[in-house]
């Protein structure tokens, strides 16, 4: 794809993440899918070094399928293809888990002995719209699990990883520690009839 990263801020990327020396990480930045490629190809170096079990956390299963899709190098677009549907999957002497914010969908990494887990990636939604799945019976009722209202979805994994590395705009957490990449440039925001809208809108979406 034409807007792939290129392979040296791939690089610059990933070697920042290697030399921080945080435990629990937060990528704050803009660029959703290409923070999801260094992240990610982080975690991939690391299984060769450390092996063991590696969690990939998102925020829901919609979330998952655009960054197999839309993720910025090929490599990790065609690993989270293959990872999507049986959510765990082997790669060289370590093993790759895939679930996602809902409390329901981590039968997988519940059971994974904590010794064995190695890091954590984390990514959730630009968007702050409750997701439609989680909705309940009762419209008055809030539609977001306390999972989500909580921020369990990343404290369970603070708790039994020695390493996280969460993407989120615009969050806070507390616990973690901000890394910023250089090459990626603050987005501009134009005005159109009196609505602004980012440049890097993806109209597609």
């Amino acid at each position: 794809m034409s807007s792939d990263l290129s392979k040296s801020d791939l690089y610059e990327g990933v070697k920042t993440l290697i030399e921080t020396d945080a435990v629990h990480i937060h990528l704050p930045q803009q660029k959703l899918f290409t923070l999801f490629s260094i992240g990610f190809q982080y975690l991939l170096f690391q299984s060769t070094r450390a092996p063991g079990a590696y969690i990939i956390r998102v925020e829901d299963g919609h979330l998952g399928e655009k960054l197999a899709k839309k993720a910025k190098d090929p490599s990790t677009r065609k690993f989270m293809q293959s990872l999507l549907i049986p959510r765990k999957l082997k790669y060289e002497k370590s093993v790759f888990y895939l679930d996602y914010f809902h409390l329901g969908s981590w039968n997988l990494t519940n059971d994974i002995p904590k010794d064995k887990i190695q890091a954590a990636l984390v990514v959730k939604n630009t968007s702050s719209r409750p997701m439609m799945e989680f909705e309940m019976e009762n419209p008055e009722e809030d539609s977001v699990p306390d999972t989500i209202k909580n921020g369990q979805y990343l404290k369970t994994l603070m708790s039994s990883s020695p390493r996280t590395i969460t993407i989120a705009f615009e969050e806070t957490f507390e616990g973690t520690d901000q890394v910023n990449f250089s090459f990626i440039k603050k987005e501009k925001e134009r005005t159109v009839s009196g609505v602004t809208i980012s440049d890097d809108l993806e109209w597609d979406d």
